[in-house]
């Protein structure tokens, strides 16, 4: 199938970044590896190599792999990435952040993502053309916090039809300060999505409840099903202020991966404590979830070594 305007654009970019990773010919006293034949004879994409002029040849080589061999679209570029840096890093002219940074957007635009080229440890090893920021997830003053413990807890005497609206409010002020750069609520056609939030390269779907009665399995499962129909790399966080039923969280572990992870009013009153930051609590669950599948773990057992 052709490949559209906009992929053939976000092509001919992400040539135009790959182009001084490696050169054209492999040097004659060099390993032979470490160029763009040397690359595509070790993936088997040596007859995609025209040779040449070395711009069109690699934007030849990108759309026929695409085309024709879709499932090494991303090995090619990983691998020319991973000899790239040996080879710039020799000659004094490293691969930079920016460059994969700026890369990684483009390969997203084909619906790739590269987990590799995202992992934190390998974009912080590489030199920057600009200061990184680096915020600290505790570095609030008191009294905003104390302002938000308050606001949290003045909701509990709001009318139950204002609750919802004044919830999601509360928590997209929450995530504006953690830096957690929140999307509003926001819908797609046959279903509505609370908001989203980010957490370095993670994407977090949210779904935010205020019920007298706690989340049963239904509600996880309608949930799961709208992060699970976006894409691969999506996440959700369940925030109910009453909780999850044990026999919804036991029933809905059983037999199925997950993909999100759940909070409720008892951890955001630890995380306003400081108890532990938001960012550390999402992670800290996240983690906890790949490892044994669970959906919901407290902030108070994650803290307390539990």
């Amino acid at each position: 199938m052709p490949s559209s305007l906009k992929e053939t654009q976000a092509i001919c970019e992400i040539a135009e970044i790959l182009y001084r990773f490696l050169p054209g010919k492999p040097h004659p006293y060099a390993d032979a590896d470490i160029s763009f034949p040397g690359v595509t004879n070790k993936l088997g994409l040596s007859k995609f190599w025209i040779g040449g002029s070395k711009k069109p040849a690699i934007i030849q080589l990108l759309q026929s792999t695409l085309d024709h061999r879709r499932g090494q679209f991303c090995n090619l570029i990983v691998e020319v990435v991973r000899m790239g840096i040996a080879y710039l890093s020799n000659k004094g002219e490293p691969i930079t952040r920016d460059e994969i940074v700026k890369l990684n957007q483009l390969i997203m635009q084909l619906s790739f993502k590269i987990p590799e080229l995202w992992d934190p440890a390998v974009l912080d090893s590489l030199p920057s053309s600009k200061p990184i920021e680096k915020k600290e997830s505790n570095s609030f003053d008191k009294k905003t916090i104390e302002d938000l413990k308050q606001e949290l807890i003045n909701l509990t005497s709001l009318e139950a039809h204002k609750r919802g609206f004044a919830f999601e409010k509360f928590l997209n002020e929450m995530f504006t300060v953690y830096n957690l750069e929140p999307r509003g609520s926001f819908r797609i056609v046959g279903e509505q999505i609370d908001g989203s939030i980010q957490i370095g390269t993670d994407i977090y779907l949210v779904e935010a409840k205020w019920h007298d009665k706690q989340i049963d399995q239904s509600e996880l499962l309608i949930f799961h099903g709208k992060v699970e129909g976006k894409s691969k790399w999506s996440r959700g966080l369940f925030i109910s202020y009453s909780g999850f039923t044990h026999d919804g969280l036991t029933a809905y572990s059983r037999g199925r991966p997950t993909d999100i992870i759940g909070l409720d009013s008892q951890d955001l009153f630890y995380i306003l404590d400081g108890e532990m930051s938001l960012v550390e609590a999402i992670n800290r669950k996240a983690r906890r979830a790949a490892e044994t599948g669970d959906f919901f773990v407290s902030v108070y057992s994650l803290s307390h070594g539990g």
